[in-house]
């Protein structure tokens, strides 16, 4: 998978209208000043318009699917003409199905609730947790991070040979790093699967947001992503793809919904029809909202021009890095090396700093909004920083006091709402930090960094 820029002039690409672009927050060291949300990896904001098409919908709000009366009807349209939506978004095969979820996370645990009872599993060590810890019932292989595209294609092509018994085989692999930004190859990933008579689902939680994702040029067998990361609020998720082993699985959770008839039997108990469209798997009354929300979104970013989205990013993706390369204490964490393609998800170390200080200052002194810790991609973020990838760590701030090494990092990531002041902003405060130190005093407070709020005067 690449990425183009050719002919495209990112400067005409404004960035999109998203909540909270005016929002102001207090500087410890006084004043205030507009927010910078730099933390798009882990939710980006709402774009403006999947909010105002939401107002738009609200009065008219219903329950989908049974009730007679016109909002009901309205809504169960809104509801199923969202599926048709995410479909198109997604490139989806005729025989697909879309099924709503809570999250990237429910859509990979309901697919692994749904893979046969001897599906073999493999799954990179790079992956976030959403996509390495939902397969606790299977078989599962966990492949070594790999150091480039080609060698990724390689440990799996020999991991699949090697696997015995051969019988049904499942790939999971991410589309872009949530703390790289690397894109992985996964068309060929995906070649190398069904070679060997597996499946392969794609986790596009960080992919769908920065770049084009299509099942069919792709070729794989699922998608999964969250609303969430995807400019839509949260609690809303996406699992599109092969209709069979998922029509063969019980229902993920069992309810009204998921049941086309249910009669009692004459001994006491209970018969069930289950359905075999999406709704097998969407038993409950369905977050309406939250579907509607990612049918927007897919829409405003398909009106806006996914290629100057992309084409923009690589810009500021470009500027960041530059900016940072200027600075010798900072060190970028990468798996492919400085050349490969990447979204806008950089992370980094600071040289001197403790990751959650090094945060807490760029938030408390500058009002940028970034993240430090391991991700939830724990043994990944461990091999990139040298460690060993078995070692224990936290989702968070760590034990060391700042100033101390850790063994975190920061990621600051962005995307089709990012001003360039922002940018501009953090590469300045990078700058500053590392040259002239914090301004005030932090201290560790239940596993997080802060400003010491006793502290009368600067240091």
């Amino acid at each position: 998978m690449s990425v183009s820029t050719a002919a495209i002039d990112p400067s005409v690409c404004a960035p999109l209208p998203v909540l909270g672009q005016d929002v102001t927050v207090p500087l410890v060291t006084g004043g205030e000043v507009t927010y910078a949300a730099l933390d798009y990896a882990a939710s980006a904001p709402a774009l403006q318009r999947v909010w105002d098409d939401v107002a738009a919908y609200a009065p008219y709000y219903g329950s989908v699917h049974r009730g007679a009366g016109y909002l009901s009807q309205l809504s169960t349209d809104l509801f199923e003409n969202s599926r048709r939506t995410v479909a198109e978004f997604l490139g989806c095969r005729a025989e697909d199905q879309v099924v709503f979820t809570r999250s990237t996370t429910d859509s990979l645990n309901l697919l692994a609730a749904a893979i046969p009872a001897d599906c073999q599993v493999f799954v990179y060590e790079t992956e976030h947790h959403a996509s390495l810890l939902p397969w606790r019932d299977a078989q599962v292989t966990y492949l070594n991070a790999p150091r480039t595209p080609g060698q990724a294609v390689e440990t799996l092509e020999r991991a699949l040979a090697d696997r015995d018994p051969y019988g049904p085989a499942l790939v999971c692999v991410t589309g872009a790093s949530n703390v790289t930004g690397e894109l992985w190859p996964v068309k060929e990933l995906a070649a190398a699967a069904h070679a060997h008579g597996a499946r392969i689902v794609l986790d596009a939680a960080q992919l769908a947001p920065h770049h084009p994702v299509d099942i069919a040029e792709l070729d794989v067998d699922w998608v999964a992503f969250s609303g969430h990361k995807l400019y839509a609020p949260f609690g809303s998720g996406v699992l599109a793809g092969r209709a069979d082993w998922l029509q063969a699985a019980e229902p993920y959770l069992a309810g009204g919904g998921a049941s086309r008839k249910v009669a009692r039997r004459a001994d006491g108990g209970v018969d069930v029809d289950w359905h075999t469209t999406a709704a097998r798997h969407e038993a409950g009354s369905p977050n309406v909202i939250g579907v509607y929300s990612i049918a927007s979104a897919c829409k405003a970013l398909t009106e806006a021009g996914f290629d100057s989205l992309v084409a923009r990013e690589q810009e500021l993706v470009g500027r960041v890095r530059a900016g940072l390369a200027e600075v010798p204490e900072v060190q970028v964490l990468s798996l492919f090396g400085d050349d490969a393609p990447r979204v806008g998800v950089i992370s980094f170390v600071v040289r001197g700093w403790n990751s959650s200080h090094f945060a807490a200052a760029l938030s408390a002194e500058y009002g940028i909004g970034v993240r430090d810790g391991l991700f939830c991609a724990h043994p990944l973020v461990r091999t990139l920083l040298g460690s060993d990838p078995q070692d224990p760590g936290e989702c968070g701030a760590p034990e060391a006091e700042p100033g101390e090494r850790s063994l975190n990092a920061i990621r600051v990531s962005f995307g089709a709402g990012t001003p360039d002041e922002h940018i501009d902003r953090f590469l300045r405060a990078v700058t500053e930090l590392v040259r002239e130190g914090a301004r005030w005093k932090y201290r560790t407070e239940d596993g997080r960094c802060v400003p010491d709020r006793g502290t009368a005067a600067q240091v």
